[in-house]
């Protein structure tokens, strides 16, 4: 340094520059930024799900067989779930709550979700959120141990998705 406080850059005295000061606000991301991530979700789960509208999972041969089917001889909690998607995607309602009454709600949920994710990124608002800590997530297997065996005894057999 050189006296009086100054520094040298390049050979020629400066004075030191104050800090930047923050901005009073950020200037909030565009309409396109904030629409990025909920309409790649959509893409990342719309493409699939035409994939399954158009090749019906009814008819064997066009998706590998469940593994815990095949070991175990019962329905696990996603068995008949591609069936739901197909037939959700066709407006049968009925036919996919037989085939596997979890996704149905899952589907519901998760559309709900996104419909709000959709709606805070239009308005520039808080998407909404799902926390999982510990007791939710025994809740929720649980819920699907319990979905499990149901659907695999006599009395939860509506519960269980056709034999194809």
């Amino acid at each position: 340094m050189s006296p009086g406080g100054r520094g040298r850059i390049g050979g020629v005295n400066a004075a030191p520059q104050p800090a930047p000061q923050p901005s009073a606000s950020p200037v909030p991301p565009s309409l396109l930024r904030r629409l990025v991530r909920p309409l790649a979700a959509l893409t990342a789960v719309g493409l699939p799900t035409l994939y399954v509208a158009g090749v019906d999972p009814n008819t064997p041969g066009h998706y590998p067989t469940c593994p815990v089917l095949a070991a175990t001889g019962w329905w696990c909690p996603g068995c008949g779930g591609l069936r739901a998607v197909h037939a959700l995607t066709h407006g049968e309602l009925t036919t996919a709550v037989h085939d596997n009454l979890l996704v149905v709600l899952l589907a519901v949920v998760a559309g709900l979700l996104w419909v709000g994710w959709l709606w805070a990124a239009l308005t520039g608002g808080k998407a909404p959120r799902i926390g999982f800590g510990a007791a939710r997530t025994v809740l929720l297997v649980l819920v699907l141990g319990l979905f499990m065996v149901l659907r695999n005894l006599p009395i939860g057999a509506a519960l269980a998705p056709p034999a194809v």
